[in-house]
């Protein structure tokens, strides 16, 4: 019964959401990690993604994991989000921030994006469902394939509307990140409370390296950097 009690209070809600959100954050740095093997080349990227299937059960209980974190944490922002909308049914007439960041002031809406851009990410690479080059055919990767995922890459940052998609969700990334993780830390009492609370050093250049890792592969194929 503690749990259920733990689950339905406030603070439950928000220590369910740090530790989905840091599982998340784990699973953001090792997934960019890994996509930045696509500057090495073809054959180490594929190789790389070969290995990620070759798993099997393991690839899918990770994918089970990351599947009931996610809806975990969407769950518990919704759940929080109408908390605060009933505690406060009438919003100020003027808002003055003090303290809070354009990160902070951004995670509902930039959460809602960064969910588009899952489903949208796992359309376009994983199934191939969405993939623009299937209309737009090119010479050396013509189509999306199960086995060439450094083509799939090559093929599909050659289309100016998915860079600037992939461009933007991850600059809202880059600020999703720098409040929660920053806001996961101090809701698990990972860190002491600080007198500067806009300092967030570690915070910032996490998300500063994510959000570049992850951006500048798209940026390099479209300028023709990664052929």
């Amino acid at each position: 019964m503690w749990v259920l009690t733990l689950y339905r209070s406030t603070i439950g809600k928000k220590a369910i959401m740090a530790v989905t959100g840091l599982m998340l954050v784990i699973f953001v740095i090792g997934h960019m990690a890994g996509n930045l093997q696509v500057f090495i080349g073809a054959p180490k990227m594929n190789a790389y993604a070969a290995f990620l299937k070759g798993l099997g059960e393991l690839l899918w209980l990770a994918r089970l994991i990351l599947f009931v974190a996610l809806v975990l944490h969407v769950l518990m922002a919704w759940q929080l989000t109408r908390i605060k909308q009933r505690a406060r049914p009438v919003d100020y007439t003027m808002r003055d921030p003090q303290v809070s960041t354009v990160a902070s002031r951004t995670m509902r809406w930039g959460g809602v994006l960064l969910l588009v851009f899952i489903v949208f990410h796992l359309l376009h690479f994983t199934t191939g469902t969405v993939f623009p080059a299937a209309s737009t055919p090119d010479a050396l990767y013509p189509a999306w394939s199960h086995t060439d995922v450094y083509g799939n890459i090559i093929s599909a940052f050659r289309t100016p509307w998915v860079v600037a998609f992939y461009v933007v969700a991850m600059l809202f990334l880059m600020l999703h990140l720098f409040h929660g993780a920053w806001s996961s830390v101090r809701t698990l009492g990972l860190s002491k409370p600080s007198s500067q609370p806009l300092h967030r050093r570690v915070a910032t250049i996490m998300a500063v390296v994510v959000w570049l890792g992850f951006s500048i592969i798209p940026i390099a194929v479209f300028l023709g950097a990664i052929r």
